[in-house]
C-alpha cells in the first residue's frame, strides 16, 4: 500500500511546479521533500517528476497518479470537515450523571454557570449510584459521572476513568422543628441515639456515622430522596443526616444543626480516561464554583 504522506508531497510538488515552494507550503526542509518524492518513486518502480524550463511537471506516470492524489486528498478534506461538524456538535451535547442531593443542590447552579459560557448546549441529567455512573461513563452512554464516598473509605478509583475532586463537605443533622434538640446549633450524634432513623442504605456514610458514634440506628424508612428526607423529618417520623449543601435549597419544617466530628463525604466527577468531552474542564470549574 502505498505511504499517503509520499503520496501528498508528491502532490504538492506537483501542482507547486517546485520543490522549493512545495518544501515552503508543507514547512518541511526542501531535501526531505526530495527525499519523500525519491522514495514514492523507487517504491512504484517508475519517474513521476521531471526538471524542465516551465518548472517541475509530472510524467505520464506521475500525472496519473496525480488524479489519486488529489482524490486522496479530497477525501481527507471532507474527513476534516465532518469530523469538525461532528466535534462542534459533541460541544453542543453533555451527558451527566449524578446522585440525588448532587441534582437538588450542586448540578444545577453548575449547569446554568456552564451554559451561560455555552448558550447552546444541551444538558441531559440521570440519576444513578456511583458504580451505575462509573460504568456509564466507561461505556460512553455518560459523558462524565458526578460521585460521592465517605472519606473515612479508602479513596475510590475506578478502572478506565480519570477521577476529579470536587469537594469535600460534612454532614449536619435533619430534626423535625419542634424536636428536643432542634434549638441547638451543635448536637453530638450520640444524642439521637435512641430516635427512628431515615437513610438511604444500610451500609452507607450515616450508618457507619452512628456505629462509630457508639449506636446501632434504629432505621424505620429507607430513601435516597433528599426531599422525602426533609419531608420524613418534618412530620416527626425519624431523624437523618444530610450534606451541608442541601441546607442552602430552603427546607421548612426542619432544623439542621451541625454534628460534632462530622461524617464527611467528597464529591467527585468521573471522566473517562482519554478522549473526554470537550467542555469536561469547564464542567469541571463550573462544579467547583457551585461547590463555592
Amino acid at each position: 500500500m502505498l505511504d499517503p504522506r509520499r503520496l501528498l508531497t508528491f502532490r504538492a510538488v506537483a501542482r507547486a511546479g517546485s520543490f522549493s515552494r512545495a518544501a515552503e507550503a508543507l514547512t518541511l526542509s526542501q531535501p526531505a521533500v526530495s527525499q519523500q518524492v525519491s522514495a514514492l518513486e523507487r517504491e512504484l518502480g517508475a519517474q513521476l517528476l521531471v526538471r524542465g524550463r516551465g518548472g517541475t511537471l509530472p510524467t505520464p506516470a506521475g500525472a496519473l497518479l496525480l488524479e489519486h492524489a488529489d482524490a486522496l486528498a479530497d477525501g481527507l478534506d471532507l474527513a476534516d470537515r465532518q469530523l469538525g461538524a461532528l466535534a462542534a456538535q459533541g460541544r453542543r451535547e453533555l451527558r451527566l450523571g449524578a446522585f440525588p442531593s448532587a441534582i437538588a443542590a450542586l448540578v444545577p447552579a453548575a449547569l446554568a454557570d456552564l451554559q451561560a459560557s455555552a448558550p447552546d448546549l444541551e444538558v441531559a441529567v440521570q440519576e444513578g449510584s456511583h458504580a451505575e455512573l462509573a460504568a456509564l461513563v466507561r461505556d460512553g452512554e455518560l459523558h462524565a459521572g458526578l460521585c460521592f464516598q465517605d472519606v473515612s473509605l479508602a479513596r475510590r478509583e475506578p478502572d478506565g476513568l480519570q477521577r476529579i475532586d470536587i469537594e469535600e463537605e460534612p454532614m449536619v443533622a435533619v430534626l423535625p422543628a419542634g424536636h428536643r434538640l432542634a434549638g441547638r446549633k451543635r448536637i453530638a450524634l450520640a444524642e439521637l441515639a435512641e430516635e427512628p432513623w431515615t437513610m438511604p442504605s444500610g451500609d452507607g456514610i450515616i450508618v457507619r456515622a452512628c456505629r462509630a458514634a457508639g449506636f446501632e440506628p434504629r432505621v424505620v424508612i429507607y430513601t435516597r430522596d433528599p426531599l422525602a428526607v426533609r419531608g420524613i423529618a418534618a412530620a416527626g417520623l425519624a431523624v437523618s443526616l444530610t450534606p451541608r449543601r442541601l441546607t442552602r435549597v430552603g427546607l421548612q419544617g426542619i432544623a439542621t444543626p451541625a454534628v460534632v466530628d462530622p461524617p464527611l463525604r467528597t464529591t467527585y466527577l468521573l471522566l473517562p480516561a482519554v478522549g473526554a468531552h470537550p467542555l469536561a474542564a469547564a464542567l469541571t470549574e463550573a462544579l467547583r464554583r457551585a461547590a463555592g
